[in-house]
Parts: structure tokens; sequence; C-alpha cells
């Protein structure tokens, strides 16, 4: 079976999270289902009643047990969560292989390669093992060698709204 189709929410605005939850959720609707593993998110969406609601269709995993964003972790909580955001990616790739789900989300993924936590061949085997399942990635900043494999890649911008003049 050929891979799933790779999508890339990235830039510098707000909203690429947003966005791949958005389409976790109609994909939840058509009852399919999905799993989402965020990185790098600090306390990210913490554990809930809701969440648990969503299940079996969607499901929320972290790795991560530091409740700072990664920008205020000191180098000593970096280097040991660093290991904890390994094994997730490991257990990405075994839903992949078990074909647990028909989307997964990768949260800030972008953000561990652009940190040197994984490198961006390694987040290409992950894609090329995915095996008829679709990959959303989201993050700020993509190594140009993780374009090469996105079938879609989406910029999220911060540019304000300008108003049409309808003026002729």
């Amino acid at each position: 079976m050929g891979r799933g189709k790779i999508t890339i929410f990235s830039g510098e605005g707000r909203g690429k999270s947003s966005a791949a939850f958005g389409r976790a959720l109609v994909r939840a609707s058509r009852g399919e289902r999905t799993v989402i593993i965020q990185f790098l998110k600090g306390s990210g969406m913490a554990e809930s009643d809701f969440l648990k609601r969503l299940e079996p269709e969607i499901k929320l995993f972290r790795f991560e047990k530091c409740s700072l964003d990664h920008r205020d972790r000191s180098e000593q909580e970096k280097k040991e969560e660093a290991e904890k955001i390994r094994n997730g990616l490991q257990f990405a790739r075994k839903v992949l292989a078990a074909g647990q789900c028909d989307l997964l989300v990768l949260d800030e993924v972008l953000e561990v390669v652009g940190n040197h936590i994984i490198s961006a061949d390694q987040l290409g085997e992950i894609c090329r093992e995915s095996r008829g399942v679709d990959v959303i990635m989201t993050g700020r900043a993509y190594d140009p060698g993780i374009c090469a494999f996105a079938d879609e890649i989406l910029e999220i911008s911060s540019t304000p709204f300008k108003a049409f003049d309808n003026k002729g």
C-alpha cells in the first residue's frame, strides 16, 4: 500500500494547530480514527473530560512531561525531554505500522526538526511509512528536505487583514 497524503501547516502566523485539529474533527465526524501527537507544547491540551469524549475517533497523546514551553526550558530539561519526544515519534511509527488511524497529526513536529531533536530525513522516514494513512505536520519553520515529501503545504501568515476599498 502506498503512503497517505502528507500535509504541512507552517508559517509565522497563529492557527496551524487549530487548522490541523479542525481537519481531525471533520474526519472524526465521518467516523474516521485520528491520532494527534503534540510536541514542544508545554502543557499542550491538558487532559479533560472533553478530550475523553472525543475518543475513540480522536486520541491525543503527549510524551513530554515538562509543563514549560520548549523555549522556557533549561538545557538539562531540553535534553531530558528530547528522549521523550523521540519515544513519541517511535509511537507514531507504531501507530502507522499497525494502521491504528486514518489521520495522524504530528503537532509542532517541524519544531522538533528545527530544534535538532531529529533530522528532516528521520521525519521523512516516518512519512514514507504512512501506509495509506494521511499525515498532517505543523510548525513554524520547515526544512526544504521536508517539503520534498509533502503533497500539500499551507503557509499561515500573520499579515493583518486589509479591507478592500469598494471605490471603483
